[in-house]
């Protein structure tokens, strides 16, 4: 009773302290989960683990860089000159701009398209905005095939990821028509642009904002040095931005405008709020209410994605509970306890691209949970019934 009474009050201060500044609601979730469910040296251990985990510290940096590249960006014209040089409707402009860094996944990704939603979503409201860049930016990547959670949740489970693949891309679809119905059609309008077509305006700074991503994906398939890929790939396009710029910015006014810590801090709250819930019992917790195999797994994957922010770890939970009590998996169950999974992370208030989106736009995480709670309802309405129904 007192491990699920800190979890829930866990979540309750991070949404309540959330209004006044997102990185101070996590790492203060973090501490009332510890509090009630570690001893004090376990959970000192784990802030002390958190702030000198390299991983952590390079993610953090990385983070902390990410936005500046929107703000140079921004104040040279760059962000202006992409968008007025992509001529198709706003209502489509936004969501290729989410799913551009959604296709090429890295840590803080939806701050690179934010900047460019921002400019081409004039009039629209800030939440909107917002929404639709933390859909649409995951939505791809629900059937990516090189998606890091795809491929570990697969290989646990030991079955093929493109039949599985195949099993997922319906929901894929139902979730793009629905953040349709919710998102797009309320967006009217070509992006207007005085200026002439400009070919250099579009893909220079379409290469400032693909070149982190795609140094971060190609690094990490080529070598082993993890998190720095990130961080390595994140500073070259700062530095592009920078060259490319006419007008050279000041990057230290930049980034007391851009509040550039504010994000870094984000990473450091929210790989704090995981290691003190692996330490907890939450997840064996979970794994023993009294349900059947297959809606257990679905549940608890639902719930451990949407309190950690995360696919890897309620995977590494859930997935080996089942296969022990089930014996084996099928491709379409897989696909319930991994789409379960992944719209509790994508709606989760500790997920660190929902929280630096929110932080961008100037909206609170009840706001944006409440913009994306209708059309993740719809989905978790739909695999469970088709569980239920097996």
């Amino acid at each position: 009773m007192l491990t699920w009474t800190g979890f829930f009050f866990s979540i309750a201060t991070i949404l309540v302290i959330s209004r006044r500044n997102l990185p101070l609601a996590i790492s203060a979730g973090a501490i009332v989960l510890g509090i009630f469910t570690l001893s004090f040296e376990s959970l000192l251990e784990r802030v002390i683990y958190t702030i000198t985990d390299l991983t952590v510290i390079m993610l953090t940096l990385a983070m902390g860089l990410i936005p500046l590249i929107g703000g140079v960006m921004k104040e040279t014209g760059q962000i202006d000159a992409l968008v007025s040089n992509i001529r198709i409707s706003r209502r489509f402009l936004l969501p290729l701009s989410a799913s551009l860094m959604g296709l090429l996944p890295m840590p803080g990704g939806a701050l690179l398209s934010a900047p460019i939603l921002d400019r081409a979503g004039k009039g629209v409201s800030p939440a909107l905005k917002a929404a639709i860049n933390n859909w649409y930016r995951h939505l791809f990547i629900l059937i990516y095939p090189l998606a890091p959670a795809l491929i570990i949740s697969t290989k646990i489970c030991d079955l093929d990821i493109y039949a599985c693949i195949l099993y997922i891309m319906p929901i894929c679809v139902i979730a793009a028509v629905l953040g349709y119905f919710f998102f797009l059609r309320k967006i009217d309008g070509r992006f207007k642009s005085d200026s002439e077509f400009s070919a250099r305006g579009l893909l220079a700074p379409l290469a400032i904002v693909l070149c982190a991503p795609v140094i971060d994906f190609t690094l990490k398939r080529v070598t082993n040095i993890g998190s720095a890929s990130t961080l390595i790939g994140v500073a070259i396009a700062l530095l592009l931005a920078y060259v490319l710029a006419e007008k050279r910015p000041h990057l230290g006014r930049l980034t007391l405008q851009m509040k550039a810590w504010n994000f870094a801090l984000i990473i450091l709250g929210m790989f704090l709020y995981l290691h003190v819930f692996v330490e907890t019992d939450l997840g064996s917790l979970i794994a023993d209410l009294p349900l059947p195999p297959l809606m257990l797994a679905v549940s608890a994957g639902f719930l451990l994605a949407l309190l950690t922010g995360r696919v890897q770890l309620p995977a590494s939970i859930v997935l080996p509970v089942y296969l022990a009590s089930a014996g084996s998996i099928t491709p379409y169950f897989f696909t319930l306890i991994y789409v379960a999974m992944y719209f509790g992370y994508i709606i989760s208030p500790v997920h660190p691209c929902l929280t630096v989106t929110c932080e961008f736009f100037g909206i609170s995480i009840r706001r944006m949970m409440k913009e994306l709670a209708l059309p993740t309802a719809i989905i978790v309405i739909i695999v469970a019934g088709l569980t239920i129904a097996t």
